[in-house]
């Protein structure tokens, strides 16, 4: 696999994300979710990818020389405008407020453009390396750190922090907003300790210290403080002594 291959595979996936999200307008997205197949404006969308994807391959063809004519950019376009249309379809069935149908039309969209890029460079080696790259031990050790400072963690420190639960009043947040919080926190400390950036973790508690410090001033509840700080620290120390260790086991 070379440069040129990745260059290709990035530029097909630039064309997707110029397509889906820069020339489509919301009238264009309101109308697919009311039409469903019938809708005018998502065969438009759809030949638009196709037209995008078949720019980048025809600038590919230009730049390297390559046995791949005309029919090959034209048969290549049909297949993803086809594939677009039908999988934009499929979630315009679906529940458009639900991020999991977006999350999953992006990835059925990711994997025809991989599928696309590998049978156009002819080899299925990159799958192979990629394969091989995510089996090693470096990146399971990564996975399984980043899985574990979720709802792993987050059911730990609500485990701990039960007992104090019941002398706390209304506090008014958001319903599972501090559960959310924790979790981009704790996913913010452990890139910063495998990058090894302890001063930048300071940072970020500084931050978040001084975006607390008015709710809490104003809430005047020595508990509800007491209860955030012990939180906090409980929170980014598992993730701290979780990231060094992770550290060591990876070195």
């Amino acid at each position: 696999m070379t440069a040129t291959d990745l260059s290709l595979l990035f530029g097909l996936i630039l064309a997707h994300l110029t397509g889906d999200f820069v020339f489509q307008p919301g009238g264009w997205v309101e109308e697919r979710y009311r039409l469903k197949q019938r809708s005018r404006k998502l065969a438009l969308h759809a030949l638009l990818h196709g037209l995008l994807a078949a720019g980048v391959l025809v600038i590919a063809t230009l730049n390297i020389p390559t046995t791949r004519g005309p029919f090959a950019i034209l048969l290549a376009s049909l297949i993803l405008t086809a594939s677009h249309w039908l999988i934009d379809v499929a979630k315009a069935h679906a529940n458009p407020q639900q991020l999991r149908w977006f999350l999953l039309d992006q990835v059925l969209h990711l994997l025809v453009i991989v599928a696309l890029w590998l049978s156009w460079i002819g080899s299925w080696q990159p799958l192979a390396i990629a394969t091989a790259w995510l089996m090693t031990p470096q990146m399971l050790g990564l996975a399984s750190a980043y899985l574990l400072v979720t709802r792993p963690m987050s059911i730990a420190i609500a485990l701990v922090m039960q007992r104090w639960n019941h002398q706390l009043e209304d506090t008014g947040t958001l319903a599972d907003a501090g559960a959310r919080i924790g979790v981009l926190e704790r996913f913010l400390v452990l890139t910063l300790v495998l990058l090894d950036q302890l001063i930048a973790v300071g940072f970020l508690l500084a931050a978040k210290s001084v975006l607390r410090f008015g709710d809490l001033r104003e809430a005047q509840d020595r508990k509800l403080t007491e209860y955030v700080l012990l939180g906090t620290l409980l929170s980014v120390s598992a993730t701290l002594i979780l990231g060094m260790c992770v550290r060591q086991l990876l070195g």
